[in-house]
């Protein structure tokens, strides 16, 4: 399996166009994957890996309900909601999606590469207005450690089931 790398946030890429405001954080990783992979594979194994089912549960009950129905609404283009995310831009690539709230977004791309695809995923966090202009949450200094854990885990877990599920033993 191919290591989970931080990348820098690709220049061309939505979640450049997502992280322009000053303060705001914004993160990327990436994993290579055999063969092609579409970006409707790389969203429905992100979202129905157990850990991510976890955190469905939690935001169900935070009244964020998601189905199954709503996920595959979201990858033909006829949805624009699952859970707490709205899709914000999509292109046949990638995709941004920003939570109920505005103060996150989460963006997803499938780049192929000569040794398969490229799996991305980023993440944006958008500043407050605070007493000198715009700054970064003050929790994300706290949480900055276990977010880029999590991200990292979800996408390796994601790669881990496109792989499966392309080259089965």
């Amino acid at each position: 399996m191919a290591p989970i790398i931080p990348i820098p946030v690709p220049q061309d890429s939505l979640l450049a166009r997502a992280a322009v405001p000053p303060g705001t954080y914004s993160d990327a990783f990436s994993t290579t994957v055999p063969g092609a992979v579409a970006l409707a594979d790389l969203i429905t194994a992100f979202y129905t890996t157990p850990l991510f089912r976890a955190e469905r549960a939690i935001l169900r009950l935070a009244g964020h309900r998601s189905s199954r129905a709503q996920l595959d609404a979201l990858l033909a283009g006829s949805g624009t909601r699952f859970a707490v995310w709205d899709v914000v831009l999509r292109r046949p690539d990638e995709i941004l999606l920003r939570d109920a709230s505005g103060a996150t977004a989460s963006w997803f791309q499938v780049v192929p590469v000569v040794q398969g695809t490229a799996l991305r995923f980023g993440s944006v966090v958008y500043p407050v207005n605070g007493r000198y202009g715009p700054r970064p949450p003050r929790v994300m200094a706290l949480l900055l450690g276990p977010h880029t854990l999590y991200s990292r885990t979800l996408l390796s877990a994601a790669a881990r089931r496109i792989k499966r599920q392309n080259h089965p033993r």
